[in-house]
């Protein structure tokens, strides 16, 4: 049995992510690659294949460049990062958001580096996919599939090297897996028993990919077992049995025996990329919002008799108050002097 103040943290942190993600969808507003006017809140494709294609990269708003949301996904986040320490390290993907604010990076600066300004994570020039904090071990998002892999192994080679007790998480989605160095990192990873641990975030679809026709398998944990390590699956919407899972695969990275694979089924309600339109099943959409993980959190604590409804009401009002604020030190900052960009280059 968890403690009233760990569950009633990962709470407040799973309102966080939820209200950050929905902020920033509110931001991202649209116009069409070509400057066609497009209804909101979700862009129009058009017949013009470019356009269609590249759409997603072309607005006007606060918000430039690509987003990749997470709204559905926070208790992976926030499960796994509560079971870490301040040093320990995680390398992201492109959709990262959640991971940074769970792995407790400032609000503030994380809207302030999608907003493009000097006061963000990156001074304004990483943008949404790129989010990085050294001081709480975020060694940035990747927006190449499988990219942050490779990454997730040099500070976990760091660690044993030096002999700290650190321990590195990569965080990727099922798309991931399916890419050549998911491999060749598992195999290197497990070869030198290396305390890293690998999230596979499967929310079923690889951009617009369903896995049942990107996988042989129903299950993706299997993979990791002729490798050398443990292939577990988490249910990705109860972030109690995520951080209990993730303390495990610390415990086990701790002790120098190596990594482990972890798979979350999770559910992403958004589109992949920008404001693109979900494509999936209603059905099956319908299903996940009756086990949201924020939902699920909330039953068990009041059912548990840990907090009342008026305490839920002021975790969750504080979220929200922490976004509103995070909202106006963004607007506020200043844009990046250019000449900076020769500083952060070098």
């Amino acid at each position: 049995m968890l403690d009233k103040a760990l569950l009633t943290h990962m709470l407040r942190q799973m309102y966080r992510i939820r209200f950050f993600e929905e902020r920033v969808k509110r931001f991202y507003n649209y116009r069409g690659f070509f400057e066609q006017s497009t209804p909101e809140p979700e862009a129009k494709r058009t017949d013009e294949p470019l356009s269609s294609v590249l759409y997603d990269f072309a607005k006007e708003g606060m918000i430039g460049g690509a987003i990749h949301l997470s709204i559905g996904q926070e208790a992976v986040a926030v499960g796994v990062c509560s079971a870490l320490e301040q040093d320990d390290y995680i390398v992201s993907s492109h959709r990262g958001h959640g991971h940074a604010i769970a792995k407790g990076a400032d609000i503030k600066r994380a809207l302030a580096e999608l907003m493009g300004r000097e006061t963000g994570l990156c001074h304004g020039c990483g943008g949404s996919m790129h989010l990085f904090d050294l001081e709480h071990g975020l060694l940035g998002g990747n927006g190449i599939i499988g990219g942050q892999l490779p990454i997730s192994l040099g500070p976990a080679f760091a660690a044993k090297y030096r002999g700290t007790r650190q321990v590195s998480v990569a965080f990727f989605g099922d798309g991931g897996a399916n890419q050549g160095t998911f491999n060749e990192s598992l195999n290197l990873a497990s070869l030198w028993k290396l305390p890293v641990i690998f999230v596979c975030e499967n929310n079923l679809y690889a951009a617009s990919t369903p896995t049942a026709i990107a996988f042989p398998t129903e299950d993706i944990a299997p993979r990791a077992r002729p490798y050398g390590m443990p292939g577990l699956i988490v249910d990705g919407q109860d972030v109690v049995a995520i951080y209990q899972v993730t303390s495990e695969a610390v415990e086990r990275a701790r002790a120098g025996d190596g990594p482990t694979f972890l798979e979350a089924k999770t559910y992403r309600y958004e589109g992949h990329g920008g404001l693109s339109k979900r494509l999936h099943d209603p059905e099956e959409y319908e299903r996940w919002r009756k086990r949201d993980p924020i939902m699920l959190l909330e039953r068990k604590l009041v059912a548990e008799g840990l907090i009342d409804r008026e305490q839920q009401q002021k975790i969750r009002d504080e979220a929200l108050a922490d976004i509103d604020e995070a909202e106006q030190f963004a607007k506020t900052s200043p844009l990046p002097d250019p000449q900076s960009l020769a500083q952060f280059s070098t």
